[in-house]
């Protein structure tokens, strides 16, 4: 039906052109929008305003403020004598408005517009623009409106909720009805295709899942872009002339076009409007709270806004983590609706440019295939049956897609899943979708072989996992506020299952080789898989994960008909999963008593194979960044070592028996390149451990590196990239000097290194070999040469003190960042002087930052403690530093005097520095 134009106060002149000059406008709207803004996000801050309900009002004030620059501006709305039509599209046309949204216009005419209307409407813009609000606009016929809508879906998406504000509305009502006539047929195909594109583009992007512990709650995949999708399509599907005086319509939710189409019940659509609400609420506290249009919910706004929505501590959970978890949650309702909804609307579309109804014939197993998908065989399927689970089976077996009312179906009968606990056919089944590998047969897979559909996300996804397995859905949508981790609990434990089907697969064998050559022929695969799914369910437990992990394991194992043998070891690999990267990264591992007590707990080289493989795809199911090339290094080795031990090699042979067996190895290998004399002094050179430390190429590299010193005052550095690891390999041989680490940290800091690993070597001829293994901001390889020299150049400065240290340090502007602040990292220093024969390896925990090492090294220097390696690790925000050390004497720390001396004066360094300018 046509709309009416409000009727205009008499006030205006239809001779002026300008009714209020533009700065006094200016300055009568400012004090008016400011004050009603302001009363908006008081109310809002007060709880008496929700999301939605904030949004409202705000665009409600914008209207009125659009309204009156349109007066201000002259152009008159009785007369039109030039047919013009002001309307918010896009989300403001919607009816709702994000405090730093954009506000986007379409200004409306019949023909080209005059000099007149066009100095009007920069009156209108400049206006706003002088507000300091950010516009959207254009003007446009209505031709014009309809050819741009052709050639662009963002567009034709903006103008399914136009809506009219000042003018002619007439011209809307027009344009309405031609967007309408488009969006039929073909076009409307086209239309709903491109959203889904768009929309698939924009979560590779934001992120494939909606459990990243930092989402972007408008484009990350289970926020409101998602939300917005469905009801444009929908809405497109139903039509765009739906009555403005419907209260339906004004909602402007996902519910009223679905309900119209008879996708959504009442209920489905209520808990629609829930989310829709709640999503609105975190965006309008994420804006005021950061004062910009940010989207992202990053680490230190998140306890901010759990507060001011009323999430307080509860039991073992702080109250950040109850409210990302209802954010989770209302994620995952996104998720489901995504499911059912959008093949839903294709079929509706598909049938109603057909029509013709769905075809629906019998498929395989009893199952019914609608439209070629797979379905339960009646609309109502029992409850408590066991097709719940056998849809699923039968879908991985066949690969056929379930239709979104078996998806449906199994969301609304998640809660009888419980009943099936125990029943040896819903184990096996469970089993099998848990243990499904990537391929047919991963033996004989073919080139062009197609990857099996990954079934256990959607059965997470419908709830049937958290009520068949006791304490699942304790993690489900629980965050890991470490800044380490990106995903949920949940979602990382799926992930690793993930990660291990690739490796299986082969499909990551260049990235980690070693995991692809153990996981072929393991004999404990499906004990393997149970404890990769739950090797992080005790966290939803609190305190010691691992330990309340593997007596959980314990029950479920039980309960899925396991051996005993198996059960024990599937609660092994839970109680011990840590125990391969946790020495890897912050111990000797070529101190032999570290792996000898390894091997004592291990014991098998079956249970090494299986740690080692859970291992990998823990770490690397943290986040893409969080697995490198040389943490695969590193845990190859280590696994080497402890291999030899289970094999009976290194406990039969004494450290000088190897060092003998290395260097009488080495002498052939250097007597092309080297004479009698620097091979004997080379030989001569470095106590066992330095020997057992490196590997023949690096033993001969260093053999020629110190033969190419200039004397025992020269400095000589080697620097090596070994991109194939992600790392830098750094060679110092030079004399040695008071707090020579604590120097190389600082200088390493200045360039924006991080330490990886370090070892620190005294010769007998008191010259020092140090290597460090280093990495750029992005945790890769140092490979360009201007890096290389600024490396080189700045190490030799500070060890030659070209470059006073210190007030380099305090000048230099190091990367620091304020996300820093949302995290409570508790400094510890804890020694150990069991593991290790020679020194007390001192583990420093803390709050990682620039220069962090250098100024823990500088303690040590200071309070006359020798390193003899340091194991540098960090795990998002929290730095794990180990210190192998003695005193000047060469002996351990073992007074409880000297302990407590050191760790005071390392838990000050500890303390939390000022933030730095950036």
């Amino acid at each position: 039906m046509p709309l009416s134009p409000p009727k205009t106060s008499d006030v205006f002149s239809a001779t002026e052109p300008y009714k209020c000059h533009r700065n006094e406008a200016v300055a009568l709207i400012r004090r008016d929008l400011g004050q009603r803004r302001e009363q908006i996000r008081q109310q809002f801050e007060d709880r008496a305003f929700s999301g939605v309900t904030a949004g409202r009002s705000l665009a409600t004030a914008m209207d009125e403020t659009l309204i009156r620059l349109a007066k201000y501006a002259g152009i008159e709305d009785e007369a039109f004598k030039e047919s013009f039509c002001l309307c918010a599209t896009g989300n403001y046309g919607a009816g709702l408005l994000a405090p730093f949204s954009d506000v986007d216009l379409l200004f409306i005419t019949n023909n080209d517009p005059s000099s007149t209307l066009l100095k009007q409407i920069e009156y209108i813009l400049y206006s706003l623009w002088d507000l300091g609000l950010k516009v959207g606009h254009a003007t446009h016929s209505i031709k014009g409106c309809i050819l741009s809508a052709q050639h662009d879906q963002t567009i034709c998406t903006t103008l399914l909720y136009l809506r009219p504000l000042y003018g002619d509305f007439s011209l809307a009502s027009k344009l309405r009805s031609e967007i309408q006539n488009y969006l039929t047929g073909r076009y409307l195909t086209e239309f709903i295709e491109a959203k889904i594109r768009e929309r698939e583009i924009r979560h590779q992007r934001y992120g494939e899942t909606p459990y990243l512990v930092e989402p972007n709650l408008k484009e990350g995949r289970g926020g409101l872009r998602d939300l917005q999708v469905l009801n444009w399509i929908s809405r497109a599907s139903l039509g765009v002339l739906i009555p403005e005086h419907d209260p339906i319509d004004r909602e402007f939710e996902l519910a009223p076009s679905c309900i119209l189409l008879g996708l959504l019940s009442p209920r489905k659509s209520y808990r629609a409007q829930k989310v829709w609400n709640f999503l609105w609420t975190v965006r309008f506290h994420l804006h005021y709270v950061t004062g910009r249009g940010e989207e992202r919910l990053t680490f230190d706004v998140q306890p901010i806004i759990g507060a001011r929505m009323g999430y307080a501590a509860h039991g073992n959970q702080k109250g950040v983590e109850r409210f990302m978890r209802h954010y989770f949650l209302m994620a995952r309702i996104v998720l489901r609706l995504g499911r059912v909804l959008q093949p839903a609307i294709m079929l509706h579309v598909l049938n109603q440019q057909n029509g013709t109804p769905p075809l629906i014939e019998e498929g395989p197993e009893g199952f019914f295939l609608i439209n070629g998908r797979l379905a339960f065989n009646n609309k109502f399927p029992s409850p408590k049956h066991k097709e719940l689970f056998q849809i699923l089976d039968c879908a991985r077996r066949t690969q056929i897609e379930l239709h979104p009312s078996a998806i449906q179906h199994l969301i609304n009968n998640e809660r009888y899943a419980a009943i099936l606990r125990g029943d040896p056919e819903i184990t096996e089944i469970f089993l099998n979708l848990l243990c499904d590998p990537a391929y047919e047969n991963l033996a004989q897979r073919l080139p062009n072989a197609v990857e099996r559909p990954f079934i256990l996300p959607l059965f997470n996804e419908t709830g049937l996992l958290g009520r068949f397995l006791p304490y699942w859905s304790r993690i489900v949508g629980r965050t890991q506020f470490d800044s380490y981790h990106i995903y949920t609990v949940d979602e990382h434990s799926i992930e690793s299952v993930r990660i291990l089907r690739q490796i299986e697969a082969g499909k990551m064998a260049d990235e980690i080789p070693l995991a692809y050559s153990l996981v072929q022929n393991l004999q404990a695969r499906q004990e393997l898989y149970l404890a990769v799914l739950f090797h992080d369910i005790g966290k939803g437990f609190g305190g010691d994960h691992a330990s309340a992990g593997a007596d959980i394991a314990m029950q479920i194992c039980t309960q899925l008909g396991l051996s005993q043998e198996d059960s024990d070891t599937v609660s092994w690999l839970l109680l011990h999963h840590l125990l391969l990267s946790h020495t890897a990264f912050t111990r000797d591992i070529d101190d032999p008593n570290i792996i000898l007590d390894l091997a004592d707990i291990i014991q098998s080289p079956e249970r090494l194979r299986l740690l080692l493989l859970l291992t990998i795809a823990d770490i690397r199911a943290v986040s893409p960044r969080a697995w490198n090339a040389w943490k695969a290094t590193l845990l190859h080795r280590l696994y080497s070592r402890i291999s030899d031990v289970l094999d009976g090699g290194l406990k039969a042979r004494e450290d000088d028996n190897r060092v003998n067996e290395i260097k009488k190895s080495l002498i052939p290998l250097m007597s092309a390149t080297l004479d009698e004399a620097e091979i004997h002094k080379f030989m001569s050179l470095g106590r066992p451990s330095y020997w057992l430390s490196f590997d023949q190429d690096t033993l001969i590299r260093h053999a020629h590196l110190i033969s190419s010193s200039n004397g025992d005052n020269d400095i000589t550095i080697d620097i090596l990239p070994l991109p194939s690891r992600d790392i830098t390999e750094l060679t110092i041989y030079c004399p040695d000097q008071d707090g020579l680490f604590s120097k190389i940290a600082g200088a390493l800091a200045l360039c924006g290194a991080t330490i990886s690993d370090a070892r620190i070597h005294t010769f007998s001829n008191n010259m020092v070999l140090d290597t460090f293994w280093v990495q750029d901001s992005h945790d890769e390889a140092f490979e360009e040469n201007s890096q290389i020299e600024r490396l080189h150049q700045t190490i030799h400065d500070v060890l030659t003190q070209n470059i006073k240290l210190e007030e380099a340090l305090s000048h230099a502007t190091l990367p620091e960042t304020r996300r820093m602040g949302a995290f409570y990292i508790p400094s510890r220093v804890i020694f150990d002087n069991n593991a290790s024969e020679r020194f007390t390896i001192m583990e420093v925990n803390g709050r990682d930052r620039p220069a962090l090492l250098h100024d823990i090294t500088s303690v040590l220097h200071k309070e006359n403690a020798l390193i003899s390696s340091a194991h540098i690790a960090t795990y998002g925000l929290r730095a794990v530093d180990v210190f192998y050390i003695c005193d000047k004497e060469g002996r351990k720390f073992t007074q409880e005097a000297d302990q407590k001396r050191l760790r005071s004066a390392l838990l000050t360094v500890l303390k939390d520095q000022p933030l730095q300018k950036t």
